[in-house]
């Protein structure tokens, strides 16, 4: 197949710009980019992170169903920037607690979070990624 489409953005709603910028800039530790006002760009890789918020359409914020994984080189500056912002989730992943850097059961050394939005998040070693290969 010549053509594999290729994941260029992923879309997180939000009701509350100013906040989720302010939350996603110290998170990453990367300043992004307002785009039309509603919307602010992070360039994660070659996936641009899109935050909108959406309650400025009227529409209520719906949080993403499941996670959005990001693959990092320093796993513990991220954690102490999450533990920071008072993010870390709250629940356990197959019996090791969701907010704690763990290494789980497939191999990836990582941990979870939830924006203030209730979108859930989620941080991996980049040198234990599992692809399912």
């Amino acid at each position: 197949m010549n053509d594999i489409p290729i994941l260029y953005r992923t879309v997180l709603q939000v009701s509350d710009m100013d906040l989720a910028v302010s939350f996603y800039t110290k998170l990453l530790g990367i300043e992004g980019r307002s785009v039309r006002g509603a919307r602010h760009y992070f360039d994660c890789g070659h996936v641009i992170l899109a935050i909108v918020n959406v309650a400025a359409g009227g529409i209520t914020a719906t949080p993403a169903p499941d996670y959005t994984y990001f693959s990092v080189n320093d796993l513990e500056s991220i954690f102490e920037r999450a533990k920071a912002l008072d993010c870390l989730a709250s629940e356990d992943v197959h019996g090791d607690p969701a907010g704690e850097i763990v290494t789980r059961p497939w191999g990836e050394r990582c941990f979870y979070i939830e924006d203030p939005f209730g979108n859930p998040l989620c941080f991996v070693d980049s040198k234990t990624l599992f692809t399912g290969r």
